[in-house]
């Protein structure tokens, strides 16, 4: 039996007990005149709420950058927490930035309080844009980034001078674990773009993959492997295709 006793309220010591069994448990309240049994609730519950509160050790962003830069796995309640806290804060920034119109001007106001820092006044971006973490994107001067690309930056996305991002284009920096028992967790990795890079529309830029200088990646292309500066790549996976 797990029992919490309770602030006196009209001068009265009310005392809450909560009775387990293998299944279920009974939530029982006891006044010096009355005892009083509530209805069942899973002992899981129960258990979980007699537990005194775990109070979490704070992970800072500084932290957190840090630690993607080593590729560990982001397998921690800590990390968990911090993620999820990031994640809602960055949709408050992306659900505003997409249901209304705005100047670019007020786009690159919200995508600097979205990332962290100022962005270059030459960016040009056409919402929606979405993003779950955004404080790990670096972009250069005069980049376009087209509707609807998906930024998931946890394990950092670099975009040169220059660069042109078509519709839909997907960045994701994380990959989960190939072991059924790891697949829970997942591992970062930084995405680089060099300067002049063009991703066509509806491309996906897997986590770890560096694309050279000048190089065109064709339109539903995935790529999964480092391409070289002034060549065309395209298809599923991304091949090359020709030199520039």
């Amino acid at each position: 039996m797990n029992r919490n006793i309770l602030p006196k309220k009209n001068g009265i010591t009310v005392i809450i007990s909560v009775i387990c069994t293998q299944h279920a448990a009974k939530a029982v309240i006891k006044t010096p005149t009355s005892v009083i049994y509530l209805q069942d609730i899973p002992a899981n519950l129960a258990n979980f709420a007699a537990k005194p509160t775990r109070k979490r050790k704070d992970m800072t962003l500084n932290n957190f950058l840090a630690y993607v830069k080593t590729g560990k796995p982001l397998n921690t309640e800590e990390i968990f927490l911090f993620m999820n806290e990031m994640s809602n804060e960055a949709r408050k920034i992306t659900f505003k930035l997409n249901t209304s119109y705005y100047t670019p001007d007020e786009v690159r106001e919200m995508l600097a309080e979205l990332f962290g820092q100022p962005v270059n006044p030459t960016l040009r971006v056409f919402p929606p844009f979405y993003t779950d973490f955004g404080k790990n994107i670096h972009i250069g001067q005069n980049v376009f980034i087209n509707a609807c690309c998906h930024f998931q930056d946890h394990g950092g996305v670099t975009i040169g001078d220059g660069c042109q991002i078509g519709h839909n284009v997907v960045f994701a920096t994380l990959n989960h674990g190939t072991a059924p028992e790891d697949r829970i967790y997942t591992y970062p990795a930084p995405i680089t773009l060099g300067k002049n890079v063009w991703i066509g529309s509806n491309a996906t830029i897997l986590q770890g993959v560096t694309i050279g200088d000048n190089a065109i990646v064709a339109a539903g292309a995935v790529v999964t492997k480092d391409v070289p500066a002034n060549v065309i790549v395209g298809g599923v996976p991304a091949r090359f295709i020709k030199s520039i």
